[in-house]
């Protein structure tokens, strides 16, 4: 098992809610980390807090993506962790979705991780780096109009798997966490909510966990931790859900 310790590290996303997390968690840990994400202010202040460095860009903008890995080039030496946590949420019944902002959803979600991806393969190559992408406990169970981020998150975890077929003579490792129901900014943005009716909503799921606890952003960093120095795997799709996608009900 590799350490954390001097890997260099870029998270996408890395503004806010699980992204900040690992980029705190990973900077304890003594990885240089670099954060990116398309708001400035944001952006350096998560930065400062979290003692990485940052770069403001946008996943779905192929100059942005280049300029992410000139910057954990630059900071750290070189990449040997990928964390694709960058994502929107599109929300809605079927009959009303609009396909401007599915197709957006899409492209942020999931053809941005694709194209960063593979933009890194030489980096992470060099390094006998690894890939994590962000899935949803969407996938586990189904919640309805949800349709177009569960099926986003359902496309990086299958994509999680051919590409740790594809890359793995190469040396890269691509694995993928799921969380459960961990409120984060995107919760609140997306469902056009207050923080406190968010925490509402989300402490009314706690009876669909099988452990009686609230998931929280520490705990995806922690299992995206033990993914990045694992050696032996690939492939992976760890649920770190408090059980939320085992379809229990508790009285």
């Amino acid at each position: 098992m590799r350490s954390v310790d001097g890997m260099g590290v870029l998270i996408t996303g890395g503004g806010s809610g699980l992204g900040l997390a690992a980029a705190r968690h990973f900077s304890a840990l003594g990885a240089r980390v670099v954060i990116s994400g398309r708001r400035a202010d944001t952006l350096a202040h998560a930065a400062a807090g979290a003692g990485c460095a940052h770069v403001v860009g946008d996943v779905t903008v192929a100059a942005d993506r280049a300029a992410m890995l000139d910057a954990v080039r630059a900071h750290a030496g070189g990449l040997d962790l990928l964390v694709n946590n960058a994502g929107n949420m599109v929300r809605g019944p079927i009959e009303a979705l609009d396909e401007a902002a599915v197709l957006a959803l899409f492209h942020s979600n999931v053809v941005g991780a694709m194209m960063l991806t593979g933009l890194a393969v030489p980096d992470l190559a060099a390094r006998g780096g690894s890939v994590l992408f962000v899935g949803s406990s969407h996938t586990r169970r189904a919640f309805p109009g949800a349709s177009p981020y569960a099926a986003t998150k359902a496309a990086v975890q299958t994509l999680t798997k051919v590409l740790a077929a594809e890359l793995g003579d190469r040396g890269i490792r691509v694995n993928c966490v799921i969380p459960g129901g961990v409120l984060t900014e995107i919760n609140v943005r997306a469902g056009f909510l207050s923080r406190e009716a968010a925490a509402e909503r989300f402490s009314a799921m706690l009876p669909m966990q099988a452990i009686d606890r609230p998931g929280e952003a520490q705990d995806i960093a922690e299992a995206m931790a033990y993914l990045a120095t694992a050696d032996a795997v690939t492939g992976a799709v760890l649920d770190v859900d408090g059980g939320l996608g085992l379809g229990v009900t508790r009285a």
